[in-house]
């Protein structure tokens, strides 16, 4: 008699995952690359968007993150109410702000240790309010190595502050500003440039010159982060 032992292996549940953030998280769909660089082959790339095809099939991700949001102005601009809306006890909802924060404009600047800190902290009590799952991330770095070959701080106190944060509150922390500076340092200044936007002149039409980015990553650095990311929230039992 055969038996069919599939039918006794438990079923892995579903995993919800909510995510906000800035630019270098979000998802850059096919109207956006073309309208961005002239062609839908514009390597730009949020590396939440490549952790959705990491995770294993029982995670579902919903990537709310939006370009150029702060902390402030995802909430003030209507898109923090959709997420937390939609969110259900036990689902988790990844937050990660900090580079928009330091615009100047009033409509996203946010100092780090009054306005964002209590921007986070709004945050993580409205998911615990739905019995769901805060987890903060610090901000990815930017691509600026110093003399001996290390990555230059050039967000200020915002990660400090949400490191501060998460440890005050008990909340899961990915500290990808330590990690991404760890990667960046790996491939040092020159290979480096591959996990950026650094495009030659005459590739795209609206881009003659080329481009020089140094904060946001191609495919192949949202990757690399994602693969990072995935490894610390693995360590943290998210998934």
């Amino acid at each position: 008699m055969t038996l069919l032992l599939c039918s006794f292996l438990p079923q892995q549940k579903k995993v919800r995952i909510f995510s906000i953030g800035d630019s270098t998280m979000c998802d850059y769909d096919q109207k956006y690359l073309t309208g961005f660089g002239g062609d839908s082959l514009y390597p730009i790339r949020g590396w939440m968007q490549m952790a959705r095809t990491l995770f294993p099939p029982y995670v579902e991700v919903h990537n709310a993150a939006r370009s150029g949001r702060s902390s402030k102005s995802f909430r003030t601009e209507g898109y923090w109410q959709k997420v937390i809306d939609s969110v259900q006890e036990g689902d988790y909802v990844f937050i990660m702000f900090g580079p928009n924060d330091q615009k100047p404009d009033t409509a996203r600047h946010t100092d780090p240790h009054t306005t964002f800190r209590q921007n986070l902290i709004n945050y993580v009590n409205e998911v615990k309010a739905k019995n769901a799952r805060p987890v903060l991330f610090t901000c990815i770095v930017r691509r600026k190595f110093d003399s001996n070959g290390k990555i230059e701080n050039t967000h200020g106190d915002y990660p400090a502050v949400a490191r501060e944060v998460a440890a005050e509150m008990k909340v899961p922390l990915v500290d990808l500003n330590k990690k991404s500076a760890e990667l960046l340092e790996s491939y040092g200044p020159e290979a480096s440039k591959k996990l950026f936007l650094h495009i030659q002149p005459g590739i795209f039409p609206k881009l003659p010159d080329g481009k020089k980015d140094d904060t946001h990553m191609s495919e192949l650095g949202a990757t690399k982060v994602a693969e990072v990311a995935l490894t610390e929230l693995k360590h943290l039992g998210i998934y």
